[in-house]
């Protein structure tokens, strides 16, 4: 077996540390050594590096409260990089900017004209909620396919839609843009800190002003190959798109009952298909529905499945999207950051 060389390892080491300090927050030398299992030698190097690279910080002392000499605190230089997430509907869009820590630094919400420059009003959104800070990375999402390997979106409805967004977006911020599907984002922000928090696999059906779904399979988002995994909208049922049937303003008049009753023909899809063992129920209408709403899929999809599947609704607060986007760009720009 092929052994880390010592460049190789110090990385190792920088972003185990790294890491560290994300999760808890300012630790000490002897925390980093207790935490790591490294050498004293080797938590000094890698704290004078990390300095050296302006990644950390000295950010006070601990054990005020006790006799004795103070340790040094040390801690992530939030500044050092940005990020910003989108999220694009059809008629307006929510910017949010945050540190390479997570931490929020402003929101804005747009209302979108009927033919807007959708280029200038995002970068000014951004502009603005960053503080005129430049961001390491932009996370866009959007309705539509989304290719996952050319970038390529197909007409999402949106006023102003140009398919060069995301070419002209990153010309006009100097930063690295990425579109990605609303839905994923969502099943993304559902992953990290909603109801599928350690779930391998489970389905996000998305029940709002669009109809859609996110598969996640083996702990990977899974796009397809076209970009078009999760495109339930298209099925049809009675000789309707179900995109139609769960139209927004039809959903919101129909009672739980009959809400449910159409709800489950999707989930049985993705279900004899995917089997996810969880799907969960998203989106404003699927997130209001709450655990009634879900407990009556979940009671019709038993009568006609063998695979048994928990039904629940969306536990992420907010914008699920955005926040979404907002992790999916911290995590890039991390990666390109530390190493």
């Amino acid at each position: 077996m092929k052994t880390a060389d010592p460049t190789m390892a110090r990385a190792i080491n920088d972003r185990l540390a790294l890491d560290l300090l994300l999760e808890r927050g300012p630790l000490t030398a002897p925390q980093l050594r207790a935490l790591t299992g490294l050498s004293r030698p080797t938590v000094s190097d890698l704290i004078e590096r990390l300095r050296d690279a302006g990644l950390i910080e000295a950010a006070g002392e601990s054990g005020a409260d006790r006799r004795g000499p103070n340790a040094r605190l040390y801690g992530l230089v939030a500044d050092r990089a940005h990020v910003a997430g989108v999220n694009l509907r059809r008629d307006a869009f929510h910017v949010s900017v945050a540190d390479i820590t997570g931490n929020e630094l402003g929101v804005v919400s747009r209302r979108l004209p009927d033919d807007p420059d959708l280029v200038a009003l995002i970068a000014q959104a951004i502009a603005e909620a960053g503080g005129g800070r430049v961001p390491h990375t932009v996370v866009l999402g959007t309705p539509g396919l989304i290719h996952p390997r050319t970038g390529l979106v197909n007409d999402s409805g949106v006023h102003g839609w140009r398919p060069d967004l995301g070419p002209a977006l990153r010309g006009r911020l100097d930063s690295r843009v990425i579109l990605e599907n609303e839905v994923n984002l969502s099943a993304i922000a559902e992953h990290r800190g909603g109801v599928a928090v350690g779930r391998d696999d489970f389905a996000l059906l998305w029940i709002d002003d669009g109809v859609g779904a996110a598969i996640v399979l083996d702990g990977r988002l899974r796009r397809g190959a076209s970009g078009g995994a999760g495109e339930v909208a298209l099925l049809r049922f009675g000789g309707e798109d179900f995109c139609c049937l769960m139209e927004a303003e039809i959903a919101r008049d129909l009672g739980p009952e009959a809400l449910a009753d159409r709800i489950v023909q999707s989930v049985f899809v993705l279900v004899a298909v995917l089997d996810p063992g969880l799907v969960v129920l998203g989106g404003g209408i699927g997130r209001r529905g709450g655990d009634h709403l879900a407990g009556l899929v979940a009671e019709r999809l038993a009568a006609i499945s063998p695979a048994a599947t928990e039904i629940r609704p969306s536990a992420v607060e907010g914008d699920t999207i955005l926040r979404g986007a907002v992790l999916t760009a911290l995590d890039l720009a991390r990666d390109d950051v530390f190493g």
